[in-house]
C-alpha cells in the first residue's frame, strides 16, 4: 500500500505562500511601488531557498511539493524579469545581448517542457538549483542595493549553462521526472537501461 503524501508540510506552505503572493507583488510592480515590490520579491526568493532546504533536511520532499515549487519558481522569475523591465531597464541596457540569451533560454526550457510533456519542468537539476541561488542573490542585491557588473556576468553565465543543460536533458528523456540531478546522472541512467 502506498503512503499518501501530506499536502500540509512547511515546504508546501512556503510554496503556497509564493503562489498567493504573486498577484500582490505583480500589483505592486505594475503600480510602481518599487520598494514594496523589492521587499516582497526578496521574501519570495528567501522562502524559495527555505522550502527546498527544509524539504530535504526533514525528509518532506513530495511530488506534489516539487510541482508547486516549480510553478512558484516560474512565478518568481516572471516577477523578477518584470521588475527588471519596469525598474532596472537602464542598468541592463549595456548588457542586453547577454541578458536576451539568458531570458531566451529560460523561456525555451519552459516552452519545450510544455510542448513535449504537457507541463512545466520540474527536473530540479543541481545546476538549476545553484543557478537559482545565484540568481536569487543577484536579484536581492539588484533590488536591495545596486547592479554589480561582475556579479551579473557570473549569474548570467551560470544561468545560460544551466538552461542549456535543462534543454538537453528534456530532449533526451522520454517523460518528465523530478530530481533528475543533472546530465551526468541522466546519461548514466540511460546507459544502464539500454
Amino acid at each position: 500500500m502506498m503512503k499518501k503524501e501530506s499536502l500540509y508540510t512547511i515546504p508546501n506552505l512556503l510554496s503556497f505562500y509564493r503562489l498567493a503572493a504573486f498577484p500582490v507583488i505583480l500589483y505592486l510592480a505594475l503600480s510602481g511601488y518599487e520598494t514594496a515590490f523589492a521587499v516582497l520579491l526578496i521574501i519570495n526568493l528567501v522562502t524559495d531557498v527555505l522550502d527546498g532546504w527544509i524539504a530535504r533536511k526533514f525528509n518532506q520532499e513530495t511530488k506534489f511539493g516539487s510541482k508547486i515549487d516549480s510553478i512558484a519558481d516560474l512565478g518568481t522569475y516572471i516577477l523578477a524579469f518584470l521588475g527588471i523591465w519596469l525598474f532596472k531597464r537602464a542598468e541592463f541596457a549595456p548588457h542586453i545581448a547577454s541578458f536576451s540569451i539568458f531570458l531566451g533560454l529560460f523561456v525555451l526550457a519552459n516552452i519545450l517542457s510544455v510542448i513535449k510533456f504537457g507541463k512545466f519542468p520540474s527536473l530540479h537539476l543541481y545546476s538549476w538549483k545553484i543557478g537559482g541561488y545565484i540568481q536569487g542573490f543577484f536579484f536581492a542585491v539588484l533590488f536591495g542595493y545596486d547592479f554589480i557588473t561582475p556579479f551579473y556576468y557570473i549569474m548570467v553565465t551560470w544561468g545560460i549553462l544551466a538552461f542549456l543543460e535543462h534543454i538537453i536533458i528534456q530532449l533526451i528523456i522520454p517523460e518528465m521526472r523530478t530530481n533528475a540531478k543533472g546530465l551526468y546522472w541522466v546519461l548514466n541512467d540511460k546507459n544502464r537501461t539500454s
